[in-house]
């Protein structure tokens, strides 16, 4: 683990402060809004071309896990949701209704990054995370109405924009540089001068792209901080409860070390830009619950880059892990 790494909470702190500063300071949103997007594919490229199909294969025999990131996700996290909004936002519908877009969509970029940062098992993280988009798309409208606000509705063409951005534009791309790095110069090749510093990427191109997220959303959230402040203790408490839940789940079926990871981060981390984009089109009228939104990368980011340090697998409990699949996102490159 480099020293960069080490610092990696710090770093995506001062990301966030930075692009807040940043958008405060000059007229930069419509400029950083842009920004993110890519620096999230980069991301999302230089992860996946970390794994291979055999690896992604293996969620076959993972399917306790698969099962246990099912019901945190689509059962457990939506009654908890009911709960805090029920009784820490009762008296504001919009955002009770802006925290559970948040919080019963998993999410579907971030986590990847995180999970191959804590030496999870990024094979089993990629392949739960079409399922993850799927399900919240296709549920998202009875957890709205548990909190008694409207449905809201994504339309096809929005599901199929998501899955190719951040499914197969990203996978395709990564294969891609796989094989055409293998083709040109070997194994040894591949691994020195690609793979290597493709890994080395991630960590800054995800400070890029928070830094560029807080700085498009910089106003919004300053004109509406005190209604963003009535978010953090529900937030707060979410972000405590799941990582201990998904612990709990993964120690009481026996998981080894990089899929309690893989579980940890999957039941923490939250599809904000995925929620906020769904708000927009679905509540038009109703502009607070997108910007109850907002706050969510500001909480989140920072939990997931100190939970990545804390569930990270130590190296003598990743020896004596059962199992053929290491724990370091940077294995099974000799495909």
């Amino acid at each position: 683990m480099t020293s960069w790494e080490r610092l990696q909470g710090v770093l995506v702190a001062a990301s966030a402060g930075v692009g807040l500063a940043v958008g405060l300071a000059w007229p930069v949103g419509a400029a950083a809004e842009h920004v993110v997007l890519p620096a999230l594919m980069l991301m999302l490229v230089a992860v996946f071309a970390q794994m291979d199909a055999a690896q992604v294969a293996q969620v076959r025999g993972a399917r306790a896990l698969v099962a246990a990131s099912l019901v945190l996700n689509f059962v457990l996290t939506p009654a908890l949701a009911w709960v805090l909004g029920a009784g820490l936002l009762g008296g504001s519908p919009d955002l009770r209704v802006g925290l559970l877009l948040l919080l019963v969509t998993p999410c579907t970029d971030w986590y990847l990054v995180f999970t191959a940062m804590a030496r999870g098992h990024t094979g089993i993280a990629a392949a739960l995370l079409p399922v993850n988009l799927v399900l919240q798309l296709v549920l998202l409208p009875v957890y709205v109405l548990l909190l008694g606000g409207p449905a809201a509705t994504v339309g096809v063409s929005t599901l199929a924009e998501a899955v190719l951005l951040v499914l197969a534009l990203p996978l395709a791309l990564a294969v891609l540089v796989r094989w055409a790095a293998r083709r040109h110069g070997g194994e040894v090749w591949r691994e020195r001068v690609v793979l290597d510093p493709l890994a080395r990427s991630v960590l800054p191109l995800l400070c890029l792209a928070v830094l560029a997220m807080f700085a498009w959303q910089s106003r919004t959230v300053v004109a509406h901080l005190d209604e963003l402040a009535l978010l953090l203790l529900p937030l707060g408490v979410f972000f405590v409860l799941a990582p201990l839940a998904a612990t709990a789940t993964a120690r009481l079926l026996h998981l080894p070390p990089d899929q309690r990871v893989t579980l940890t981060m999957t039941t923490t981390a939250r599809n904000s830009p995925l929620a906020l984009a769904i708000a927009v089109a679905a509540f038009p009228d109703r502009p607070l619950i997108a910007v109850a939104l907002v706050i969510g990368p500001l909480v989140e980011l920072p939990v997931l880059a100190v939970l990545a340090q804390l569930v990270r697998p130590r190296p003598h409990l990743a020896e004596a892990a059962p199992g053929p699949v290491p724990s370091d996102p940077r294995m099974c490159r000799n495909s």
